[in-house]
């Protein structure tokens, strides 16, 4: 039996660079900073005070108010980046289809804001100031099965969270659930409001984030021989899959095509990359032999570059373990430079950056790359975007916990891509 063939019909995001595709491509496109000092909460007894914020976003207005207060952050943000999607998809979800879409929206984190704000609610004013909906919106499925509810789709629900893989993961899976045939089309994707004083408090312990208080915009510098850690952000992004067949049949209109999946582990230590790469070399060569593709087929890498001394160098390890020579020729760039890291949806989020590039034949910048690290030596297109012809792209997640997920996308031709 051939394989059925997954299609991208719907996209939806909210981050850092914009609330809508258009913005949040366009500002990363154009290499605009989505990073600026913290407003969500205050920073005066915090080391790192700027993250990547989403701006504007009005949970109140969207929800109404008794909604919004009953769902935490990242579930809000998740049915934000989730009716986009549905809407540029013009699906229809009726009592013929509903068991057929499957809805995998996951998170990194969870609700960690509505963890924090009763467990001290819980300490200052004891058991009955606890919010009786604290599980359910804490739970890392929270958004997934809130999404589900809201578009009735009644097909397989889960959240997968592999910290920062956790996007890719999420997509892919979908993807091998359209290709089994359990379902026909999914909602995929992920969602994080991970920019919380407890989490960034953490970080800065860790010495995982930069310390760039005096110049945020320039704080994310992916493989910068003076990165100084990733930037804290939140967002979601979600995307509607669909085997090629049933979005056909309904005159869909189709963004790209999901090609290719790949995840390995590192099984090697809780927050650093393997330093040679070797486990996310695995994960690339997954997934180029998922897709039928030879690496020098691929034409943009949209890299995991969170701008950690650690991460950067062994994705550039593992790109040229997995590509050979071929690395060197491959336009690569980071757009976390532009958006921060947004931990479980950042797969979400870049994969949407990616799906763009392909559509727009355009390579986005990582900006801030002013003294290349000399141990990351590829083509990351520093601070300007440039043209190129894009039929194969790949967009590389990898996480806390040694997790990596790499995923191909391709312009879609109705004859197949071989």
């Amino acid at each position: 039996m051939e394989r059925r063939r997954v299609v991208v019909t719907g996209m939806g995001i909210i981050c850092p660079t914009g609330n809508n595709i258009a913005e949040a491509w366009g500002n990363a496109a154009a290499g605009k900073t989505g990073i600026a000092p913290i407003t969500l909460f205050d920073t005066t007894n915090l080391e790192n005070k700027f993250g990547g914020e989403v701006k504007g976003f009005d949970a109140d207005g969207f929800l109404g108010r008794r909604e919004a207060r009953r769902t935490d952050r990242v579930t809000q943000l998740a049915l934000y980046a989730s009716q986009q999607a549905m809407e540029d998809s013009q699906l229809q979800v009726t009592g013929d289809n509903k068991y057929a879409i499957a809805c995998i929206v996951g998170s990194g984190i969870g609700g960690l804001r509505s963890i924090f704000e009763s467990a001290r609610a819980f300490l200052e004013k004891g058991p009955k100031a606890v919010s009786p909906l604290l599980v359910p919106m804490m739970l890392p499925d929270a958004p997934s099965s809130k999404v589900s509810m809201t578009y009735d789709l009644r097909g397989p629900n889960f959240a997968i969270s592999t910290a920062c893989a956790t996007g890719n993961n999420c997509i892919g899976e979908a993807v091998e659930i359209i290709r089994r045939g359990q379902s026909d089309m999914a909602l995929a994707g992920s969602s994080e409001a991970g920019l919380v004083d407890i989490a960034v408090a953490s970080f800065n312990n860790m010495t995982a984030i930069s310390r760039r208080n005096d110049d945020p915009e320039r704080a994310s510098r992916p493989f910068d021989r003076d990165r100084d850690g990733f930037v804290v952000a939140e967002g979601a992004a979600v995307l509607v899959l669909e085997a090629l067949e049933v979005a056909e049949a309904r005159g869909a209109t189709i963004h790209a095509e999901v090609l290719g999946y790949g995840h390995t582990s590192d099984a090697y230590h809780v927050t650093a990359p393997r330093e040679d790469g070797e486990g996310a070399a695995h994960a690339i060569e997954m997934a180029l032999k998922d897709a039928g593709l030879d690496g020098s087929q691929i034409d943009y890498i949209n890299a995991h570059g969170t701008s950690t001394p650690l991460n950067d160098r062994s994705e550039t390890l593992a790109l040229k373990k997995a590509l050979g020579e071929q690395a060197y020729e491959i336009p690569i760039s980071s757009t976390k430079s532009v958006t921060g890291h947004l931990m479980g949806a950042a797969g979400s989020v870049e994969a949407v950056f990616t799906i763009k590039a392909l559509q727009d034949n355009y390579i986005p910048p990582t900006i801030n790359l002013d003294n290349p690290d000399p141990d990351c030596d590829l083509n990351y297109t520093p601070h300007t975007g440039v043209s190129h012809d894009i039929t194969y792209a790949m967009s590389n997640s990898f996480g806390f916990g040694g997790h990596n997920a790499v995923l191909i996308f391709g312009k879609y031709s109705s004859n197949g891509h071989h």
